[in-house]
């Protein structure tokens, strides 16, 4: 079964570049749908693709974000990732059809989830700027913003992967640019130059006439200007995508159990580390999420409303919602404050020349080893 690709926003969503690329589906912004309805779609989704992956810029409003946790909250769901990008708007709906190409293949959500950060960095995203002096998101030197103020000024700046800003004009210094073969995506607002077809595609040697779309509704707002043309250099075949992500090693995220490529995961954001924690208060963060979209008064007291099997925040985890606790309360496999393992190792590491089970010698255990039954994470995994 597919893994669905989610936007937060219509502007993430680029024309398919063959029959065979799937589809996002458009969650619509808190403002316009009631969280019932949010809900209603998610399980929709659910239930036909099995996982979600929901593609959210970090630009974008915080509610956003929150109407996402409060959903996956109240579905009580391990199955839908929330993806963050910094990339400008242009290179994040790049990024979205990447993504989208990638799900009608065999890899699993998993694995796409967390691929979102390695094809981040094939994708060169940049704008050309009538003027630079209300650019916050790339670093700005104080000459440039003086610049900013000259007649007739434009700016090449390119936001990633390694952020750069240059005068257009005589004597610029080139944007570094990809050292492999691209594709070039332009969307043009209110400035106009050609810079970026006379000067960047021989330069960055393009391969074939720079395609052109609409310019996205957020990219004024996130380049500080109206007056600009954004562009987005990126791997357009998809034989090449599928060969580097199926490149990467793959793992087995310690704590959901998830595969990944890279040193996160994307469902639960749990960091690649043999024997790490999972992020602290995760479900109640999440809880917390949901109580705000759905705060109700009763008798002059605020009472918030948690989805079925919610532990509120700050009450201790029972049943089995909350799995097997250790003594003191501690997480399976996790020792308190200055506690020790037997023999005096930190937690979860087997010294030089100790046994794993089994008999084997082993210095530490990695993300796939066996474990015993009593040291296997368990209970709520973290909202990320």
């Amino acid at each position: 079964m597919a893994t669905a690709i989610a936007v937060t926003s219509a502007d993430l969503v680029l024309p398919p570049t063959d029959p065979g690329t799937p589809h996002a589906a458009v969650l619509p912004a808190p403002g316009t749908q009631s969280l019932d309805a949010s809900v209603a779609d998610m399980q929709q989704l659910l239930a036909r693709y099995g996982h979600v992956v929901v593609v959210c810029p970090t630009s974008a409003p915080a509610a956003v974000e929150r109407r996402v946790h409060a959903v996956r909250s109240l579905l009580e769901s391990d199955r839908i990732a929330l993806v963050r990008t910094d990339l400008p708007p242009l290179g994040a709906a790049v990024l979205v059809r990447q993504l989208r190409q990638l799900a009608g293949c065999e890899f699993s959500a998993g694995v796409l989830a967390s691929a979102a950060r390695l094809l981040a960095h094939y994708i060169y995203a940049g704008a050309v700027l009538g003027s630079v002096s209300r650019l916050d998101r790339v670093p700005v030197s104080l000459g440039s913003h003086l610049k900013s103020w000259l007649p007739g000024a434009h700016f090449a700046v390119l936001a990633g992967p390694t952020p750069q800003i240059t005068r257009v004009g005589n004597g610029e210094t080139p944007l570094a640019g990809p050292e492999f073969t691209t594709e070039l995506l332009l969307a043009r607002g209110q400035l106009q130059t050609d810079w970026p077809t006379t000067t960047l595609v021989p330069r960055w040697r393009i391969q074939g006439a720079a395609l052109e779309t609409p310019l996205p509704e957020t990219s004024p707002g996130w380049w500080g200007t109206g007056k600009l043309v954004e562009f987005a250099a990126y791997l357009p075949d998809l034989s090449v995508l599928y060969q580097l992500v199926s490149s990467v090693r793959r793992e087995t995220c310690h704590w959901c159990a998830m595969d990944l490529i890279g040193d996160r995961c994307g469902f639960c954001g749990s960091p690649l580390t043999v024997g790490a924690a999972p992020e602290p208060a995760g479900r109640a963060r999440g809880a917390e999420q949901v109580a705000g979209e759905r705060a109700v008064t009763a008798g002059g007291h605020q009472a918030r409303a948690l989805g079925a099997g919610t532990q509120p925040p700050g009450a201790p985890a029972v049943g089995a919602e909350a799995g097997v606790l250790g003594p003191g309360g501690q997480a399976p496999g996790v020792l308190g404050p200055g506690a020790q393992a037997p023999g005096g190792q930190a937690p979860g590491v087997l010294g030089p020349g100790a046994q794993a089970p089994g008999g084997q010698p082993t210095d530490a255990l990695g993300p796939g080893a066996l474990r015993p039954a009593s040291h296997a994470p368990r209970g709520p995994r973290p909202l990320s």
